[in-house]
């Protein structure tokens, strides 16, 4: 993942409520997954290691989330227990097919986790968070982004 992509996260992740940093940290998994199938590709099997790695842990954390109120958690708890053996499964073995079907599995959850998004309206949960207003200026010859912040002297979470 680039660094811009981490900006692009990291902004995010300061805007969004519950269900959309579980939107973003499925983003982030199928990243991961993206990345490792690349790396397999190119023989590079450290980088499909580390790749791999990073996606459990983001398994793991998926599974942390779960609210076991609900009838819906145990049948994700399943799939994620599911996904997860194969994404390591996949990096033991070193057997592409598995990561390929934990990504379809995971990518099939992404979406509909897009759509509860849309209708949840709570607020965001960092409160006191940076504001960004972004936007770009023509220079001579170049286009420069900026972005501004009217409070930038209280960011994060209030103590």
């Amino acid at each position: 993942m680039t660094d811009e992509q981490l900006q692009v996260y990291t902004a995010r992740i300061t805007q969004a409520n519950r269900t959309e940093l579980i939107v973003i940290m499925y983003e982030l998994l199928l990243q991961d997954i993206t990345d490792a199938i690349e790396a397999h590709q190119k023989n590079d099997m450290p980088q499909y290691e580390r790749s791999l790695k990073h996606a459990s842990r983001y398994m793991n954390e998926l599974l942390g989330c779960l609210n076991h109120e609900y009838d819906i958690s145990n049948q994700l708890y399943r799939l994620y227990t599911y996904a997860n053996k194969k994404i390591i499964d996949g990096m033991f073995q070193k057997k592409i097919d598995y990561v390929e079907e934990a990504k379809e599995i995971m990518q099939a959850l992404h979406q509909s986790f897009i759509e509860v998004a849309k209708q949840d309206k709570s607020k965001p949960l960092m409160q006191n968070t940076q504001q960004v207003y972004a936007g770009l200026t023509y220079g001579k010859g170049v286009l420069n982004e900026i972005s501004m912040d009217p409070n930038h002297a209280f960011r994060g979470f209030k103590a």
